[in-house]
């Protein structure tokens, strides 16, 4: 009786492990086509001369970075960016990257080195903020 029930759990085991590699190579899969579309992603910064003065959010999303921002505007200028969401993975120091956007008042920067999937969702969220 024991041995069966060693085979029982032997066999579990394996089943459970098989469903893992699935689901494991799916989640590599899902994370590969948004740091692939990352990628190919074109930014552009939006007049500022024709935005008028307020705050606005924007978000953006390629898994598995997600940014949520708030955007100042006045005198058609960004005047500050505040990150109210910053899932990064390992991509905290792109952060970094809010007050070049201030300075520069563009979007389109380079990125930051080390960080460069997270540096291009946060400018996608800025972007994005203020075309809407």
């Amino acid at each position: 009786m024991k041995l069966k029930t060693r085979y029982i759990v032997l066999i579990i085991l394996l089943i459970l492990i098989v469903v893992g590699i699935f689901v494991f190579r799916s989640f590599v899969r899902q994370a590969e086509a948004g740091l692939e579309q990352l990628s190919s992603m074109e930014l552009a910064t939006p007049n500022l001369a024709a935005i008028p003065d307020g705050r606005y959010v924007g978000s953006y999303e390629a898994f598995p970075v997600k940014v949520e921002v708030a955007v100042t505007v006045s005198e058609h200028m960004i005047k500050d960016i505040e990150l109210l969401k910053h899932r990064n993975g390992q991509g905290k120091a792109a952060e970094a990257i809010i007050d070049r956007i201030v300075e520069q008042q563009s979007v389109e920067l380079d990125v930051v080195s080390g960080a460069t999937y997270s540096s291009l969702v946060i400018l996608k969220s800025v972007e994005q903020a203020l075309a809407e």
